[in-house]
Order: structure tokens, then sequence, then C-alpha cells
């Protein structure tokens, strides 16, 4: 398994290979659906993705914590924060990618 990030030209290289648009338009369909994305999720809308995920925003409020070094106690402000939660097609896909090939007898 490679631990290669991937990036938005990753995206619109495979968009260009799998739809054949060409590469600008690729560039700005990729562009699209990521602010698509990010003004739902801005707005506190989720968005549900079908057989990948959902995204959501969850609110935390206002706790103590604690500077390791010092062991100060030091308040936390309350914050949104972007939580995913990934479907069970892909739950049992990463998974199933896990599992080695049991060996011949």
């Amino acid at each position: 398994m490679t631990c290669k990030t991937l990036t938005r030209a990753d995206l619109a290289e495979a968009v260009v290979r799998q739809v054949g648009l060409p590469r600008n338009e690729s560039q700005e369909l990729v562009e699209l659906v990521l602010k698509e994305i990010s003004n739902c999720l801005a707005t506190g809308e989720p968005v549900k993705l079908s057989s990948f995920g959902s995204f959501g925003i969850r609110e935390k409020g206002e706790r103590i914590g604690r500077n390791p070094k010092t062991g100060e106690e030091v308040p936390i402000t309350p914050r949104k924060v972007l939580v995913f939660r990934p479907s069970n097609i892909m739950k049992e896909r990463i998974n199933s990618s896990m599992q080695r090939p049991k060996a011949a007898e």
C-alpha cells in the first residue's frame, strides 16, 4: 500500500482518464465540486456522498483544558468541527483491502 496523498491534480487527472474531458475542464470540475461541498458545510448543511460517506459539522461546547507543560487550567472556547462518517460500503472496502490472502497449503 502506498502512502501518497491524493491531490486536486490527481483527481483532475483521473477525470481526464476516466471521462475524457480536457485537462482544464477537469480541473474546473474538481474545483467546482470541492467548492460546493465546502459551501454546503460552511452553511451548516450535511453532505452525503453515496457509497463514500457523510460530512457534517459538530458544535463543541466550552470546556476546561490543561497546559501540559505547566498543568495550568485554560478555558477552550466553543467551536465547530468538521466530522466525517464513512459509509458501510467504504468501511467494507477498506477492511477487505487490509486482509491478506491466505497462503496456499
